[in-house]
């Protein structure tokens, strides 16, 4: 079964600056009012998917997607032996979301969400 983009997210060194930008630019409400500052973001609309536009950490800006799956570790490993290679390990935000993130042979970064929300 195919996988679907589930999620976007904008990384920025300059992360509060693009909230506003990218609200003026596309319409986008964009709440980081959480304990992370996370730009959540909601397109108001029924067609596409939402994101979120966060700091890099000291890392360079970039843009990601990502992916459904139901089983991370199996996806990961498979990942791996495509030539692909680990870049964040599976992790898990009670109540929000578990994660990873890949890169691709080219070096472009995916992520990987569960189709679960952990408890």
């Amino acid at each position: 079964m195919p996988n679907p983009v589930v999620h976007f997210e904008i990384r920025s060194s300059g992360s509060e600056k693009l909230h506003k930008y990218y609200a003026d630019l596309f319409g986008w409400h964009v709440d980081a009012s959480n304990p992370m500052g996370y730009g959540l973001v909601d397109t108001h609309t029924d067609k596409g998917i939402s994101g979120g536009i966060t700091g890099t950490n000291g890392e360079p800006n970039s843009v990601t997607f990502y992916v459904e799956v139901e089983e991370i570790d199996a996806k990961l490993k498979e990942a791996e032996e495509r030539g692909g290679e680990i870049v964040v390990p599976v992790t898990s935000i009670p109540g929000m979301v578990t994660f990873a993130m890949f890169s691709d042979p080219e070096g472009n970064c995916v992520g990987l969400v569960s189709s679960e929300t952990p408890s």
